[in-house]
């Protein structure tokens, strides 16, 4: 007879049901950037913030009423005096928490975050000399030609002045580990494998200039900007002043921002300059996940030992572990970001006829995945400083796989001129492991010239490294 199995009655414990009445956890943040990350990355706020946004948008909007009264554009504009220009400039410079609430209460009102950030303006002039001048603000110009501008500054802000420095201090104290360890001989794994072996500091300086030459590539980067009206076309600029040179109006006046003028847009800039610079740092990140993951395997060999006492817990049950934790937090984080900045690249590029708002949404993300990245760097760069090579791990290991020196010998006896090396080799040393002795008795037997067969004998593993450590000085001086 088959026994049924007892109903388990619910455990005391079990889950509560999801509409149970939870106590409110209050204002909490959502994502971890906000919340335990956020010192990390708490100095992108002041650029790629929403805030940043309508900072940068105030800063559009008046250098744009400041240049159509200098520039006399406009005929019958009068032109400001230095007070009143101070006085404009004055609302950018005094742009604070309490205009950001400002801001997001008129928004609440218009609907609009462009709109509001010309009603904020028209605030701060009324009642002033420059009252007259209300209408002007924000004239000629589509949301898109305040936009495309405000976002050009704020991520140039946000590359050249946060995470450019932070990305370039990593790859300084890489090249600094690559030099310090040039002679630092490692045996090298290919298809992990023992392989010819390397140096360390070698292996380091591959990594460095790798990411030094991306580098190079984002600070290259052309930030493009545009102020043509709804559709790129200037019309209304044209019908309200027929006879000014827009185009070159237009190219002062985003040049004077030290932007790259656009002169053939919809009536958004194509933000093809956007997705350039994104693509450069993904490559960027997936090269720094690939040192993440070679030291995370150099510290599971041994070769590197992480320093303790740095405060950290390894594991909450095993007291003898430290564990590569910065550079598995490193991984994680470059690959969330590269997942937004690729699909930053790959949205952006593509915009309906003359206009959607497929970017307004898109491009509030640039700093989270900026903001992965940047957490990244501080994790890699956190996790380098823990590092002391081990030489006598690395040492056991050369000395324990003499085989891998069968290239050099059938290298030599190819030159020479001996029959079959690289079968009498591979008969040798493939799928069993041979000591210092074994070799040396083979090479002894070769009759090659005495000062070769003497070189050959006297070579070692560790000494089979070629120029690997003058390979380091291809680091130029700006890696260090």
């Amino acid at each position: 007879m088959t026994r049924k199995n007892p109903v388990c009655p619910p455990r005391p414990d079990a889950c509560r049901p999801v509409d149970e009445p939870r106590a409110p956890l209050g204002d909490v943040p959502l994502g971890p950037l906000d919340g335990r990350y956020r010192g990390a990355v708490s100095t992108l706020t002041e650029h790629l913030s929403e805030a940043a946004l309508n900072r940068e948008r105030v800063r559009v909007e008046v250098e744009w009423l400041i240049h159509l009264t200098s520039s006399g554009a406009v005929p019958g504009l009068r032109t400001l005096t230095d007070r009143e220009v101070e006085h404009l400039r004055g609302i950018l410079s005094d742009f604070d928490a309490a205009t950001v609430a400002e801001l997001a209460q008129i928004e609440r009102e218009t609907l609009h975050d462009v709109k509001a950030v010309e009603y904020l303006i028209k605030r701060r002039i009324a009642g002033t000399s420059l009252e007259d001048l209300s209408e002007i603000v924000h004239l000629f110009c589509t949301s898109e030609d305040i936009n495309n501008l405000a976002y050009a500054l704020m991520v140039r802000s946000a590359i050249e002045r946060v995470w450019s420095p932070a990305a370039t201090g990593l790859v300084d104290d890489l090249a600094e580990l690559a030099r310090c360890h040039r002679d630092r001989p490692m045996l090298a794994r290919t298809h992990g494998q023992p392989a010819t072996p390397t140096t360390l500091g070698k292996e380091m300086a591959v990594l460095a200039h790798r990411l030094r030459r991306q580098l190079r590539r984002i600070s290259s980067t052309e930030y493009l900007g545009k102020l043509n009206g709804a559709t790129g076309t200037f019309s209304a600029h044209c019908a309200a002043a027929p006879d000014t040179d827009w185009q070159r109006i237009s190219r002062e006046f985003v040049e004077g921002l030290s932007l790259v003028w656009n002169p053939l847009t919809t009536q958004i800039e194509s933000h093809d300059w956007q997705a350039e610079l994104y693509a450069d740092m993904a490559r960027f990140n997936r090269i720094l996940h690939n040192l993440c993951t070679d030291v995370w395997t150099y510290i599971s060999l041994g070769y590197f030992v992480q320093v303790r006492g740095q405060g950290t817990v390894g594991s909450s049950t095993m007291p003898h572990k430290v564990n590569p934790i910065r550079f598995e937090n490193a991984e994680a984080n470059l690959e969330v970001s590269c997942a937004l900045l690729d699909v930053l690249g790959s949205t952006l590029v593509t915009s309906r006829m003359q206009r959607d708002l497929t970017d307004s949404s898109m491009q509030r993300n640039i700093g989270t995945a900026v903001g992965h990245s940047l957490l990244a760097l501080d994790n890699v760069r956190r996790g380098l400083a823990g590092l002391d090579a081990d030489p006598a791990a690395m040492l056991r290991d050369l000395d324990a796989t003499w085989e891998v020196l069968g290239e050099a010998v059938q290298s030599v006896m190819r030159v020479h001129g001996l029959d079959s090396p690289y079968e009498r080799l591979k008969e040798l040393t493939r799928g069993r492991r041979i000591d210092a002795a074994t070799l040396r008795e083979f090479v002894l037997g070769l009759g090659l010239p005495a000062e070769v067969e003497h070189r050959l004998a006297e070579l070692t593993p560790a000494g089979y490294t070629g120029v690997a450590r003058d390979l380091v000085d291809h680091l130029s001086p700006s890696d260090g």
